[in-house]
């Protein structure tokens, strides 16, 4: 039984989603109190967020399906400088024109996850829209004097990079200013109290909290969540083709859910609480499967998760394309499909380069380590030799099913 007594709170506790509070009773007697606003940020760093910004977005969900007011924050403003937190290097600086197309990619997520009309609508804030308007001088004097560098050098996120003695710009340095003073502007804007991520945020969501207090605003509260791995120990969102994106032009809806069909057993039943919207009761039914069974949960699981993200119609689809597939071992014409021009085929194109191009491998390298595991097939024959060229003889009558092991396929399709 959960110890909140607050609706989002309790609704958190119980799903997993809590890793760290700054004052969780406060927290919770204001959430019970009356509806409260909360925001996640989102640097536009790609033209789509990924399938680890789930779990925050989720959180916004909860959020307002349990009354209170969601702000999903683009970081127009804080991507041009880009968050140092536990990286070797600065990132790529990115030019307004590309943080603008990267926002406008990833907004089309979100309106499948939350509501922007209606009763209790979400909003969607830019940072650009003050961060942009700052005077540097007076900023200086009126924020920056109270971020205390000592304080800022003890925090992980910038405490591992200096450990490896990699150096920290300046520009990055700035980016935890950034972010704090994002909480206040908020706070002053849409009366904001709380700030929710992931738990490698913390140092920079504390930094907004006090903020605020020494510029003698409200009690504003930290909330984060646990880094989510794997029960092997791997961290979450990694595919054979890279990044699992929540984009579909990015990462199909067949390969979206097929990536929740593979999951663990071990981590069903913690997947089903988390990214989906299914009663405690049922999920606790299906972790409880074993055997065979644990399949039907995890195509539960997969079917959930992606209705979420692309919609009913399309997770229902890649279910059944699944089952076509795997089942009755059918060649589906909705499966993922890669286009190869006839004139590319009439030297032949190497293996390798067309795993990279059916999204199979990341890269060459990749790509050949799955030749010599024995996991790659074209037209069900094994492919063994990494130096293979593919000509029109081997994909008959203009399309073949090019596949990574049992579970991952490509339609391969000659373009005339």
């Amino acid at each position: 039984m959960s110890k909140f007594k607050s609706d989002f709170l309790r609704v958190l506790d119980e799903r997993g989603f809590i890793h760290q509070i700054s004052d969780p009773e406060g927290l919770d007697a204001l959430a019970l109190k009356g509806p409260i606003t909360g925001y996640v940020g989102y640097d536009a760093t790609a033209t789509s967020i990924h399938i680890g910004n789930l779990i925050s977005v989720t959180m916004l969900y909860w959020l307002q399906e349990t009354g209170h007011k969601a702000i999903s924050l683009m970081g127009g403003g804080t991507s041009m400088v880009g968050d140092p937190s536990f990286r070797d290097d600065q990132r790529r600086l990115l030019t307004a024109e590309q943080i603008q197309t990267n926002i406008e990619g990833i907004q089309r997520v979100f309106g499948n996850i939350l509501r922007y009309d209606g009763p209790n609508p979400a909003i969607m804030v830019n940072n650009a829209d003050w961060l942009l308007r700052l005077n540097y001088v007076e900023f200086l004097r009126d924020v920056g004097r109270h971020f205390s560098v000592n304080r800022m050098l003890s925090f992980d996120s910038v405490k591992l990079r200096l450990d490896r003695e990699q150096s920290l710009s300046f520009l990055e340095f700035n980016y935890m200013i950034m972010q704090g003073y994002d909480f206040t502007e908020l706070n002053r804007r849409y009366g904001t109290v709380l700030q929710m991520g992931g738990s490698d945020q913390w140092g920079n969501i504390i930094n907004g909290v006090d903020l605020n207090h020494r510029l003698g605003g409200p009690q504003l509260y930290a909330l984060t969540t646990p880094l989510l791995t794997k029960s092997s120990g791997e961290k979450m969102g990694k595919s054979a083709s890279g990044a699992v994106w929540l984009n579909s032009d990015l990462f199909s809806p067949y390969d979206f859910w097929q990536y929740w069909r593979n999951t663990e057993d071990a981590d069903v039943g913690r997947f089903l609480k988390i990214f989906t919207r299914l009663p405690l009761d049922e999920i606790a039914r299906l972790a409880a499967l074993g055997g065979s069974e644990i399949n039907e949960a995890k195509k539960i699981l997969a079917t959930e998760a992606t209705a979420i993200v692309h919609g009913r119609a399309a997770a229902e689809q890649a279910a059944e394309t699944a089952r076509t597939t795997f089942e009755e071992g059918a060649l589906a014409d909705n499966l993922p499909t890669v286009e190869i021009a006839r004139a590319d085929l009439a030297g032949g194109i190497g293996i390798l380069s067309l795993l990279v191009k059916a999204g199979l491998a990341a890269s060459n390298g990749e790509a050949r380590r799955h030749v010599a595991g024995g996991a790659i097939r074209l037209a069900d024959q094994p492919i063994t030799d990494d130096r293979k060229l593919i000509g029109e003889e081997e994909i008959k009558d203009g399309v073949a099913k090019l596949s990574l092991g049992k579970k991952r396929h490509v339609l391969v399709r000659i373009a005339d």
